[in-house]
């Protein structure tokens, strides 16, 4: 099974100049506790809601400070092609709940979550993924 075959396509994104105001108006609309920051489809960062409270609200960052300035610029992804056992695997060795999945361009398709993993037919993968991002260590 590939990673196009679970994961999810109707994914929100932020542009780097989006406010942190925006975005957790968009997390609060949405249900998520994560946004892929992309320019042009290209994934250029993440948010998530911890970002929001450790390195925003923490720091009495003002709500219209450009969303750049707490995005992790490092993000794990994965390709749509991509076997989902091995994106699953990734997942759990560095414990990460949502990977972005691009296409082979690099250019944002979709988001592959816990909750797609768990949907699915393998339950051994997703074991396998809650073992990963569950355990405490």
């Amino acid at each position: 099974m590939k990673v196009r075959d679970v994961m999810s396509r109707d994914v929100k994104t932020i542009p780097a100049t989006g406010t942190l105001h925006e975005v957790a108006v968009l997390m609060k609309q949405n249900d998520i506790g994560s946004v892929p920051v992309a320019e042009q489809n290209r994934l250029v960062g993440m948010v998530t809601d911890r970002d929001l409270v450790i390195r925003a609200l923490a720091e009495q960052l003002p709500s219209d400070t450009p969303v750049r300035t707490i995005m992790t610029d490092k993000v794990m992804y994965c390709f749509d092609d991509q076997d989902l056992a091995d994106a699953v695997r990734n997942m759990a060795e560095f414990e990460v709940r949502r990977l972005p999945v691009v296409d082979r361009e690099k250019l944002l398709v979709g988001v592959l979550s816990l909750s797609n993993v768990a949907s699915g037919d393998d339950d051994e993968l997703s074991g396998e993924l809650l073992d990963g991002v569950a355990t405490p260590h």
